[in-house]
């Protein structure tokens, strides 16, 4: 050919040694990239992660008192209401719905008389035998308020931040940002009472948007709490024939599929589960005295007790996040005291009290109270009017919840209630700052713990909560 036809500038230059070498290395590059990215696929999602900064607790329990306990007859007495026993709210008293000051809804004082213990002198009724000797140890906050007063909703706005279901859970935000400190167990454990869910139901320690993986992994009570358990197969054979599911999993999965991940995952930790979650759930080891402070050795804590002993048990082989109900189920086992409130509370009291005090001190003597966050709380409290004469209704406006361990200064009481426990004075919490002060004690920064979703970055506080910091010491 004559170049002519082809001129100089159309012909390619010569390929030179150099560009050979370059081409090279970019392919092994692409090759060892490839490589990378698979390892990232396959990797285990609940690796422990740093948080974001220097947090004094490593995990959390928390404990749901399903249906509401009513504040005025637990930890924020109120004198005021046996002065007006029987009577209507007084018109003078700041601003009330009309339904309140009618005189419907007459005042109901307290059936229990309150004390102080300790030697901060927190106030606790008499509800509480056990649990008022660890009140150094528990800091109360009496000014928290939900946004519904209905169930279901005030449940989801607890456990997620949002009064509507589908957003993901406090526990698995937890777990999403600081990842699991165990191979063998699942990162978030629920315990629901046995006789069934709470009204919320899984939406309240469901993933939502978030990857599937960060569900809660539900526990039953008594002596088998993990079901299926035991495998019929040879643990070599199941091996084989999981690594071969997992192949074909993978194959299948795109890319950002996470019901696939969180399948490929969960078997994974059910085969590893099946030689450590036995001896996790097994209480033979444990001494008769530990045993009897849980209440085991009583007919109606040993229910509740065992579930907390459980929940020791298992922060011990590194669970982050726990959660477990009382209540749930029949109306008959849940603290929504409608009517019969002197019934019902003695009831539910009795079944946790000892069982919540003796998790306090079993944690506190073998040192892991210091790094584990405990919560008490509920979705409301109650009013201090009656109810069918004998029982109080739903109040989102102002109760209590209380926190123990993981750097919380104890024998405390923090924010108030009115006279009669009505509505929260002075400075009220919201649920965003409920959830900014357990973030912040686990060393996470909510405004840097987001996923995006749907265009926006979602966070557990919404468009923000403030840290509560006189929660700690």
């Amino acid at each position: 050919m004559s170049s002519s036809i082809f001129p100089k500038h159309l012909i390619p230059a010569a390929i030179s040694r150099r560009d050979v070498l370059r081409g090279s290395a970019h392919g092994f590059g692409a090759l060892a990239l490839q490589s990378m990215l698979a390892q990232a696929k396959s990797a285990n999602p609940l690796a422990p992660k740093q948080p974001h900064f220097a947090g004094k607790a490593k995990r959390v329990i928390f404990l749901f008192m399903v249906g509401a306990p009513s504040q005025m007859d637990t930890f924020d007495p109120k004198p005021m209401l046996k002065k007006f026993e029987g009577q209507k709210l007084p018109a003078s008293f700041g601003k009330v719905s009309s339904q309140f000051t009618d005189g419907s809804t007459p005042i109901l004082s307290s059936p229990w008389n309150f004390k102080q213990y300790g030697q901060s002198g927190m106030w606790v009724s008499d509800l509480f035998p056990h649990l008022s000797q660890c009140v150094d140890d528990m800091c109360f906050v009496r000014s928290f308020h939900t946004d519904s007063v209905v169930h279901a909703p005030a449940m989801y706005h607890v456990h997620s931040g949002r009064i509507l279901m589908g957003f993901p859970s406090l526990g698995s935000w937890v777990t999403y940002g600081l990842g699991s400190e165990s191979d063998n167990l699942p990162a978030y454990v629920v315990m629901p009472q046995p006789e069934g869910t709470p009204e919320g139901g899984t939406p309240c320690w469901g993933s939502g948007f978030l990857p599937a993986v960060h569900q809660g992994t539900v526990f039953r009570s008594g002596a088998n709490p993990i079901m299926h358990l035991k495998s019929p197969m040879a643990p070599d054979r199941q091996r084989r024939t999981l690594d071969l599911l997992q192949k074909m999993n993978q194959m299948d999965a795109e890319p950002l599929d996470s019901e696939m991940a969180a399948r490929i995952s969960s078997y994974e930790l059910a085969f590893k589960m099946q030689t450590s979650a036995p001896e996790a759930v097994d209480f033979s080891g444990e001494s008769a005295a530990t045993k009897s402070l849980y209440g085991l050795d009583e007919d109606r804590t040993r229910e509740f007790g065992g579930r907390l002993l459980l929940a020791r048990r298992l922060i011990e082989r590194g669970v982050r996040y726990i959660q477990i109900y009382s209540g749930g189920g029949p109306v008959s086992i849940q603290w929504d005291a409608h009517s019969h409130l002197k019934k019902n509370h003695e009831k539910m009291c009795g079944m946790t009290d000892k069982p919540i005090a003796g998790l306090l001190k079993d944690l506190k003597s073998r040192g892991l109270l210091e790094d584990t966050l405990v919560i008490w709380g509920s979705e409301f409290g109650r009013l201090p009017m009656s109810e069918s004469g004998n029982g109080r209704d739903h109040n989102p406006h102002g109760f209590t919840m209380w926190f123990a361990g993981g750097g919380v200064k104890g024998g405390q009481a923090i924010g108030e209630t009115d006279d009669f426990g009505l509505y929260g004075v002075g400075q009220r919490y919201p649920m965003r700052d409920f959830h900014a002060t357990i973030l912040h004690a686990l060393g996470l920064d909510q405004n840097q713990l987001w996923y995006l979703h749907n265009g926006r970055n979602e966070k557990l506080t919404d468009f923000g909560g403030s840290v509560i910091k006189e929660v700690f010491a």
